[in-house]
């Protein structure tokens, strides 16, 4: 994958562009790293290759391709930091400044995802996701008490 000078990827396959936007969207921590998104990429192509040459068909194959694409990735920290602030604090931070004020945020939050495996692709689904939820409303009130929205 060629790059330019802000390490953007110039070249990206379907799979890379789609990886891309889906980072921007749902990961925008991950969105400049690179080499995540070219060895995701390439492991999705060579996934979709293997199927194809296996018989599969195109369907299937880029199915299992887009499984590999996502993986780990079904569940975003940073989409359900924007749904507490909708849902939360619509009243506190104008629906105009929601997104800077989520990415703002967003950095500080670390240590409170780190607390929680977010990786497996059913997590939106555990108990421990109502409790990541309730921990990041709380979180989130005592911020706007002390910052204000900026």
């Amino acid at each position: 994958m060629k790059q330019n000078k802000k390490t953007v990827p110039v070249e990206l396959s379907y799979y890379g562009l789609y990886l891309l936007d889906y980072l921007r969207k749902y990961h925008p921590d991950k969105a400049s790293d690179t080499g995540f998104i070219a060895g995701r990429e390439e492991a999705a192509t060579a996934t979709f290759e293997k199927e194809r040459l296996a018989g599969g068909t195109v369907e299937d194959a880029h199915e299992e391709a887009m499984r590999v694409l996502l993986e780990g990735l079904h569940f975003s920290p940073y989409a359900l930091l924007t749904e507490v602030v909708e849902r939360e604090f619509a009243d506190e931070v104008a629906e105009q400044e929601r997104e800077l004020f989520c990415r703002r945020l967003y950095p500080h939050l670390n240590n409170l995802f780190a607390g929680y495996d977010t990786s497996d692709d059913t997590f939106a689904l555990s108990p421990a996701h109502d409790l990541l939820y309730t921990e990041l409303v709380g979180t989130v009130m005592l911020y706007l008490e002390s910052y204000g929205v900026q």
